[in-house]
């Protein structure tokens, strides 16, 4: 193990969080139980905001950014974990709160760890990463509500073509839903089709400012965009039906009305893949072994060295990024 590493570190640069490349001493690493080898981290719209100061993530600096991490136990004072363990973080407060993964090693807390599944390598567990893991979250959520059915109605997907939105229209498909995908990018139909979308919504349609109550089409909803899109999408929910909502990528406010809510008793379903419980986790990466096709996972994945963050970091805040992008933190 060497004793220095490269990391991309989120510090304040004239009075503004930036993303910059440091070397790091493991001794300045945080005093938790378990010291990970990493091999692979992931882009997230999160991560894009860190780095380029777009958005105020870091709570305090300086911060290593990178909110996942696939890698292996080197040092355990943990009786749960042990050395050559293969382990699977998302989340947790990692480039927010807490030291993240873009660097070679990071010590973690032992309960913020997974097993990494059986069924993905690392890689695959990263090009996955919070993104799939937080579809996989919503789609739990739908399903444990009850109002989706396989081959009736609607599913809608938002931001489709990103990395939450591509996951959830391969696991929405395999279950069977008919799945309508928002986006932006005409270019991108055939790419979601692909996927399992079978048809598209523009993404204009939704981000203007619509009645309080529009035709009813949706039976349910995953939205990682926010603010007006997802009150339209809310106006368009069949009665008695859901909408998990997981992003703000088109804003944190919710410009609505409770009209849906009240009298048409649509549900707005808040997922959290940050704070999810172990149950959760575990859950919905069984999901994910499960319904997540490999070569559809490989056709929505890129592999970037971590030497390429800054301008990667540039382009998913400015929705040039299709699919997962996973990061090799060793280049």
């Amino acid at each position: 193990m060497t004793e220095t590493f490269r990391a991309m570190v989120i510090d304040a640069v004239d009075g503004k969080p930036q993303g910059i490349f440091r070397d790091i001493s493991v001794a300045d690493l945080p005093n938790h139980d378990v010291l990970v080898e990493i091999a692979y981290s992931t882009l997230n719209y999160k991560d894009g905001l860190a780095i380029t100061g777009k958005g105020r993530i870091a709570r305090r600096m300086p911060m290593i950014g990178g909110i996942d991490l696939a890698g292996t136990v080197l040092q355990s004072r943990s009786p749960e974990w042990k050395p050559g363990d293969k382990v699977v973080l998302n989340g947790w407060g990692l480039s927010e709160t807490e030291w993240g993964a873009y660097g070679r090693y990071q010590r973690v807390r032992p309960e913020w760890l997974i097993p990494l599944p059986d069924a993905f390598s690392m890689e695959q567990a990263m090009a996955i990463g919070t993104a799939g893991y937080t579809s996989a979250l919503c789609v739990d959520a739908l399903e444990k509500w009850g109002s989706i059915k396989p081959g009736e109605g609607e599913v809608l997907v938002t931001g489709a073509a990103g990395g939450v939105g591509s996951v959830a229209i391969a696991l929405l498909a395999a279950r069977g839903y008919n799945v309508t995908a928002s986006t932006g990018r005409p270019e991108t139909h055939g790419y979601l089709a692909s996927l399992g979308a079978t048809n598209f919504v523009d993404r204009a349609a939704l981000s203007e400012k619509g009645g309080p109550l529009q035709k009813e089409r949706w039976t349910g909803g995953i939205d990682s965009v926010g603010s007006t899109t997802l009150v339209n999408v809310l106006s368009q929910t069949v009665r008695g039906c859901a909408v998990a909502a997981c992003g703000l990528a088109g804003g944190a406010d919710l410009p609505g009305t409770v009209l849906p809510h009240i009298l048409r008793a649509v549900t707005l379903i808040g997922v959290d893949s940050v704070i999810a419980t172990r149950e959760q986790r575990l859950s919905a990466w069984a999901r994910l072994a499960r319904d997540l096709d490999p070569a559809k996972l490989a056709e929505i994945t890129t592999m970037e060295p971590m030497s390429n963050l800054p301008q990667l970091a540039e382009d998913i805040v400015g929705g040039r990024i299709r699919g997962r992008v996973v990061i090799d933190v060793t280049r």
